[in-house]
């Protein structure tokens, strides 16, 4: 059930130089054009800065809050000055993403690889509007490759070359893995976007941990039509990241509604294991427009705020 991939121009099935300059070059024009109309507000209102940090004095106004008069200056010019404080607004922005096999995976027009490169991008562009530093991880069954967190355009169109065009050397998943790393190398606490399809296990105490240290999404991607098996007779399906192969007679009812249960369990543990350890979640349908669940997320975080 999985789509190919396309040859790229250089014939050994890596995108050449011109091709990811001009794919680079889509999605900074797509995506900054949805920051700008769509999520920089919402950015902005839910992720807030650490605290507040004082900016200057001005003279008492009628209705300014008595707690903030600064004594030594009041008494110093003989009428009351008051503190004004502003928000420390520098947050760290966060993204770890999967690149394990199974993330070349799609039944139509994108891979699941096309669409999280994407909505990084998206990602990227609103804390680059907002002055925030962003880093990016890559990892598979082993950690492939860190960005540390910096600031500007130059550094967010780096990341976007390094979501499209890197090649992982794993392709098995190891989600626990990546968070444990993430937990030592980000030092202060970040907004964590931890990107994948979540294809694993054995990662639910690393997700607890992480939880509490940082501010963690899991979003979670998947191709509509992995939730059912279609009725296509006999069909060989063959695992992207162990690259064992299965037969399986798709005709039968039972094992249509056995493998349809099992895909919505999955996704009902996963749900709720975020739910207690207190991580927020974003469903993603590869097949579909990423853009309402994100607005549906960053609406849901106002409300909270």
């Amino acid at each position: 059930m999985r789509r190919e991939k396309p040859a790229t121009g250089n014939g050994d099935g890596m995108m050449d130089t011109k091709e990811l300059l001009r794919n680079v070059r889509r999605i900074e024009i797509r995506t900054r054009g949805l920051v700008n109309h769509l999520f920089s507000g919402e950015y902005h209102s839910v992720f807030k800065g650490r605290g507040m940090d004082f900016s200057e004095v001005r003279e008492y106004e009628i209705g300014d809050d008595v707690r903030l008069i600064d004594w030594n200056v009041s008494a110093r010019f003989n009428k009351p000055y008051v503190k004004v404080f502003e928000e420390e607004r520098e947050l760290t922005v966060m993204l770890a993403a999967d690149l394990s096999g199974s993330q070349e995976y799609g039944t139509g027009a994108r891979f699941k690889r096309e669409v999280a490169a994407e909505m990084c991008a998206v990602l990227a562009f609103s804390a680059l509007l907002n002055n925030d530093k962003v880093g990016l991880l890559l990892f598979t069954d082993r950690i492939e490759k860190l960005i540390p967190p910096k600031k500007g355009r130059t550094h967010v169109l780096r990341i976007i070359r390094e979501l499209l065009a890197f090649e992982a050397e794993g392709k098995g998943t190891d989600i626990g893995q990546a968070l444990e790393y993430c937990g030592r190398v980000v030092k202060k606490r970040s907004i964590l976007f931890l990107v994948s399809d979540f294809l694993d296990a054995g990662f639910e105490r690393a997700l607890r941990l992480i939880g509490k240290k940082h501010d963690l999404i899991a979003v979670r991607l998947f191709d509509g039509r992995e939730a059912e098996l279609p009725d296509a007779g006999i069909v060989k399906f063959t695992d992207a990241e162990t690259g064992r192969e299965k037969w399986v007679d798709t005709s039968v009812p039972v094992v249509r509604a056995t493998y349809a249960e099992s895909w919505k369990r999955r996704l009902e543990e996963f749900t709720r294991l975020c739910l207690t350890a207190n991580v927020d979640t974003i469903l993603i349908d590869v097949q579909q427009s990423y853009i309402r669940p994100l607005v549906s997320f960053f609406r849901m975080r106002e409300r909270r705020v």
